[in-house]
């Protein structure tokens, strides 16, 4: 069961300093379940998830610094713009690889950072969600929220000195859990993923961020 979330105890300020992880697929390749709106605004949806997560993640207090992995130009361009820092895959392993890669990336910048690795497709989470959950990880440990299906993973938080160790695909929440993560109870913005037309549809009615909202309402109702 997921621990209800409450304010980790005797986090110590070092700690408390976050950089969050935001792994982001070349949009010709993203987002594929989402084909039927056609390959247009299957690609301007990914790029709107991405671009409100990292929003989202920017306007987060304690976040210090988001960084990007991507190998997409477009993503690249638009991110950064944001105020994140985009580096590209250079593993190009898989998204645990990206993940490792981008932790490494963010530790090489300020080695006490605490770790969040954030799904780039949470268009309905808010800074107020991010911050309730990275609250209550544990001193020196590390948590996850599972996805709204209760399988997956949509956020992987470590605080400092631990590291993330991701172990993301088919199965995630419980080879999270068997690893010592902790379960969290997030906000259903910050399970919902958006895979499908059926997610995008939920995620709406929960609210999404503006850049998600403007792709959709040029969408043809359901």
């Amino acid at each position: 069961m997921p621990v209800p979330l409450a304010p980790a105890a005797a986090t110590t300020a070092a700690a408390d300093r976050w950089g969050v992880v935001v792994p982001v697929k070349r949009l010709a390749l993203a987002k594929s379940r989402l084909a039927a709106h056609g390959d247009v605004e299957r690609a301007a949806l990914a790029l709107a998830f991405a671009t409100d997560v990292v929003a989202t993640a920017l306007a987060c207090p304690g976040v210090q610094r988001v960084l990007v992995v991507t190998d997409d130009p477009t993503a690249t361009g638009v991110l950064g713009g944001l105020g994140a820092v985009v580096v590209p895959d250079l593993p190009d392993a898989g998204l645990d690889a990206a993940l490792v890669h981008g932790a490494a990336a963010l530790r090489s910048r300020d080695g006490g950072l605490s770790l969040v690795a954030l799904s780039a497709d949470l268009p309905a989470a808010r800074p107020q969600d991010l911050r309730a959950v990275l609250d209550a990880v544990p001193v020196a440990g590390r948590a996850f929220v599972p996805d709204a299906a209760g399988s997956g993973t949509t956020l992987l938080a470590a605080r400092a000195p631990a590291e993330l160790h991701p172990s993301y695909g088919t199965g995630s929440r419980d080879r999270h859990l068997a690893s010592g993560a902790v379960e969290l109870d997030g906000a259903p913005g910050l399970r919902r993923d958006v895979d499908t037309p059926a997610d995008l549809a939920r995620a709406l009615v929960l609210g999404v961020g503006p850049r998600t909202a403007a792709v959709a309402a040029r969408l043809p109702a359901p």
